[in-house]
C-alpha cells in the first residue's frame, strides 16, 4: 500500500508565517518602547522610589508600516515629562527602509499611483500622495546637493547635449530644454558632471551652463564631443579656449542623408561610415573627398556639399589615441541618459515649471550614475600621457 499523500495550502502556510513575523516585530517593539519607559521614569511599574522622576499615565496607539507589514505600537503616556523614544522617531509613521523604497520607486520611474498600490501590497499600508510627494521632496534636497557637488578631478573628454522636455509657461504648453553634459575622469570612469535649465539651447544658456561648470572646478577638458551647434560651438570656444570640438558622426550622418532620397540612403550611409573607418586623418580627409565627389556623380549636390562643409570638424577625434576613438567621435554615451530621461519624464507628461522638470531629471541622472553605469571603466586614460 502506497504512502498517504501529504499535501499543504503553500499560500496560507505563507500568510501564517507572514503574520508570525509581523506579531513578532510588534510585541519586541513594544517591550522595548516599555523599557524606554521605565528608563525615563527611573522606576518599574508601581515600584515607589525617592527618585522618581514621573509616572505612567496609561497609552496610545498608533501605526507603523515596517517591512513585515502594519504593527500598532503602544506608547506610554507619562505625566510629568514627555516621553520621547529614541526607537521610533516622534511622528514617524513608516521605517526609514520603507521610505527609501518609496523614493527608489518613485525615482525608477514608477507612477504616484502605482507606488500607492505596491505599498499596500508589500507593507500592507497604502500612502497618500501627499506622502510619496513630500518623500519625492525630501530626495530632491538630495539631488540638488548632487548636481551642484564640486568638481574635483580633470576631465580629459566631456559630451554635451540638450533633451526638451514639455512645461506649463504662462498658461500655455511649450519646450523647456534640460542640458546635460557627463565627463570621463581622470580614472577612465564616466560622470554625470551637470543638468541645468535652458529655456532653449541659445548662446546664452550654453555660456552660463559651461561657465556654471567651470566655477565648480570643472578642468582638464581636452575635447567637447556633441551636436553640431553654432551656439554650443561658440560657448565652448569661449569659455574653454583650449579645448577641441568633435562634432558627432552620427548626426552628422543624419544631416547628409537628410539630404538624400529614401531609395540612396544606405548605400550613401555606408559611404559615410568608410570616412570615419580609415587609420588616420589624412586617409580620411582624402576618403572625404572621394565620397563627395562620388555624390556630385550621384547628382545629390546639397548632400556632397555638406559633406565637404562639415567632415572637418567630425575628425578632431584623430589627434587623440586610436584606441579611444570609437567612443569619443560620437554622443552615443550621453544618448543612454537621454533615453532614461524620457522614460521617467514620460511618466508626468507636462511639468508644472522647469525646475520640477529639471529636479526629475536630474534625479533620474543620479540614480543611473549610481548604477553599473558609472561603475564601468570607460577609456584608458593613461594613453593620453603616451
Amino acid at each position: 500500500m502506497s504512502d498517504p499523500i501529504v499535501s499543504f495550502d503553500e499560500a496560507a502556510m505563507r500568510g501564517e508565517l507572514r503574520e508570525l513575523v509581523r506579531r513578532t516585530v510588534e510585541d519586541t517593539l513594544n517591550a522595548l518602547l516599555e523599557e524606554e519607559a521605565d528608563d525615563l521614569i527611573g522606576a518599574d511599574r508601581y515600584e515607589r522610589t525617592a527618585g522618581r522622576e514621573a509616572y505612567r499615565a496609561g497609552h496610545y496607539e498608533r501605526g507603523l508600516t515596517t517591512t513585515s507589514g502594519q504593527v500598532t505600537l503602544r506608547m506610554p503616556k507619562l505625566k510629568g515629562m514627555r516621553f520621547a523614544t529614541a526607537i521610533i522617531e516622534r511622528y514617524k509613521r513608516r521605517e526609514t527602509s520603507v521610505e527609501e523604497a518609496m523614493i527608489e520607486m518613485y525615482l525608477a520611474g514608477v507612477s504616484t499611483r502605482r507606488i500607492e498600490d505596491v505599498s499596500e501590497i508589500l507593507w500592507g499600508a497604502s500612502v497618500s500622495a501627499s506622502t510619496v510627494s513630500n518623500l519625492s521632496d525630501k530626495a530632491f534636497e538630495a539631488v540638488e546637493e548632487w548636481r551642484s557637488r564640486p568638481l574635483t578631478r580633470k576631465y580629459p573628454y566631456v559630451f554635451v547635449d540638450g533633451i526638451y522636455l514639455k512645461r506649463s509657461w504662462g498658461g500655455s504648453f511649450e519646450n523647456v530644454a534640460v542640458m546635460v553634459a557627463i565627463g570621463v575622469n581622470d580614472d577612465g570612469y564616466r560622470e554625470v558632471i551637470g543638468a541645468a535649465e535652458g529655456f532653449t539651447e541659445s548662446a546664452e544658456c550654453w555660456r552660463e551652463f559651461l561657465s556654471w561648470l567651470k566655477g565648480r572646478g570643472l578642468s582638464g577638458v581636452r575635447m567637447f564631443t556633441g551636436d553640431k551647434a553654432a551656439a554650443m560651438t561658440g560657448a565652448i570656444a569661449e569659455v574653454f579656449p583650449d579645448a577641441a570640438y568633435q562634432r558627432c558622426t552620427v548626426h552628422f550622418y543624419r544631416n547628409v542623408l537628410s539630404k538624400v532620397p529614401k531609395s540612396k540612403r544606405a548605400e550613401v550611409a555606408a559611404m559615410l561610415k568608410a570616412v570615419h573607418a580609415q587609420e588616420s586623418l589624412e586617409a580620411s580627409t582624402e576618403k572625404a573627398g572621394r565620397v563627395a565627389a562620388k555624390l556630385e556623380d550621384m547628382r545629390l549636390a546639397a548632400a556632397a556639399k555638406c559633406v565637404r562643409d562639415g567632415v572637418a570638424e567630425t575628425l578632431t577625434y584623430t589627434r587623440f589615441p586610436a584606441r579611444h576613438w570609437r567612443r569619443i567621435r560620437t554622443n552615443n554615451a550621453i544618448e543612454r541618459l537621454n533615453r532614461e530621461i524620457r522614460r521617467r519624464t514620460r511618466v508626468v507628461g507636462t511639468f508644472p515649471d522647469g525646475k520640477s522638470a529639471l529636479m526629475l531629471a536630474t534625479a533620474r541622472l543620479k540614480y543611473v550614475a549610481d548604477s553599473e553605469w558609472g561603475s564601468r571603466r570607460y577609456l584608458d586614460v593613461s594613453l593620453l600621457d603616451e
